[in-house]
């Protein structure tokens, strides 16, 4: 928390200096920004240097309204009641204009729950269930990253072309992870045809024991395999199938397992050949990016992970949201956020008005190891926007949309 205070005011400090001696009067524009810092810090550390990027641009170009932005962050402990709480504090005491943020998806529904009964507007940032944004979609909820159906989406093809018609499941045992495998069971029936078979194997969302899950699958003799493990978890299931010859000959399917949050720490035993969602940011070669890369560098020296792109874009939305609204309050915010257009490192993005989803895509590709560390390759960018359902479908799935 002290940290996060530090960052604020050091925020609020150089946004005076730079915005000259009579904005320098004006009141900050406090954006309440809450997440899992102490559960995952491999993507949130990264998180925050780009909401701090983002707000020192912004900043220091006269900031919003012409008052400068300040965040104010609390960490919710994984707990969905800590982060309601912790909603409750910054609305209540640190009279914030919005909230934003969250990672795992069970708190990103506890927040969009909040933000509906307190009616505020809530950004998400990075939970990917499709509940936040359709069966429990709200007016006041918007979601920046690819949901889990976008990101399954983007990998169903090339799992449809391996042929292969038994299936093990691995994936996480929380809202995410069983979302992760409806889907795509859901998608590969409707694209896959007929005569496929799934084995499912939950694991506790970081605490999977790898030599028991790794035999079981071995065991099912499944032809491919989907995961959507991240994290730890990953890293242990990797290691312990490469050991046992788990994936070989087998095509192996991975959300998130692109994001150098969860490879770089594997070094040279990233898994070769997965299909994967990811991040290859030492080769993406748009504008946008390279703007983006160099001041991350110039500013951190450091290289961005996912997270780095995830926290600027949201601090960014929000930026955008104020503005188009000429306002800080709710109502006129929301209304903003409809059809809102924003700048991002991946290009724009538009928050979808039917269902509040952002059209941010992801990098699609394969796994590989080159000079000691994993990369992706073959890479290409999935525009989220061809990765939705029809209108017709959605406005069945969101009852807020009907």
């Amino acid at each position: 928390m002290l940290r996060s205070v530090l960052f604020a005011a050091a925020a609020a400090l150089a946004a005076a200096g730079s915005l000259g001696p009579h904005a320098a009067l004006a009141q900050p524009i406090r954006l309440g920004e809450i997440n899992e810092y102490k559960q995952f810090p491999a993507f949130l550390a990264p998180y925050q240097k780009g909401m701090q990027l983002a707000v020192d641009e912004i900043n220091a170009k006269g900031g919003v309204l012409g008052r400068p932005l300040e965040v104010i962050s609390r960490d919710d402990n994984g707990v969905p009641g800590d982060a309601v709480r912790a909603a409750e504090e910054l609305t209540a005491r640190e009279h914030v204009a919005l909230l934003m943020g969250t990672f795992a998806s069970n708190i990103g529904l506890a927040v969009s729950d909040f933000a509906r009964q307190r009616k505020v507007l809530f950004i998400a940032a990075e939970p990917l269930t499709d509940k936040l944004v359709w069966q429990d979609g709200n007016e006041y909820t918007w979601r920046l990253r690819a949901s889990t159906y976008m990101q399954t989406a983007m990998l169903v093809p090339d799992a449809v072309k391996t042929g292969k018609k038994r299936w093990a499941i691995v994936y996480p045992n929380y809202e995410y992870g069983q979302a992760a495998t409806e889907t795509f069971k859901q998608q590969m029936i409707a694209q896959g045809g007929s005569g496929l078979e799934f084995i499912e194997q939950p694991v506790p969302l970081g605490k999977i024991d790898p030599g028991a899950v790794v035999q079981a699958l071995i065991d099912d003799h499944p032809d491919a395999i989907f995961s959507s493990l991240f994290g730890p978890d990953l890293a242990r299931f990797v290691r312990e199938g490469e050991l046992r010859g788990l994936f070989k000959g087998r095509p192996v399917f991975d959300l998130l397992g692109g994001e150098p949050e969860y490879l770089d720490p594997l070094k040279d035993e990233a898994p070769v050949g997965w299909y994967v969602t990811g991040y290859p940011w030492y080769a993406i070669d748009t504008p946008e990016h390279r703007a983006f890369l160099a001041a991350y560098r110039a500013k951190f020296d450091d290289y961005p992970r996912l997270g780095s792109v995830v926290g600027y874009s949201t601090v960014k939305a929000a930026a955008a949201a104020i503005a188009r609204a000429h306002s800080t309050d709710t109502a006129k915010l929301v209304a903003a956020m409809a059809n809102l257009r924003v700048a991002t490192p991946f290009g724009e993005v538009t928050f979808r008005a039917i269902d509040h989803q952002s059209t941010m895509g992801a990098f699609v590709g394969r796994l590989a190891v080159r000079d000691g560390k994993g990369v992706m390759v073959d890479f290409h960018y999935a525009d989220g926007k061809d990765f939705l359902p029809p209108d017709d479908v959605v406005r069945r799935l969101r009852p807020a949309a009907r």
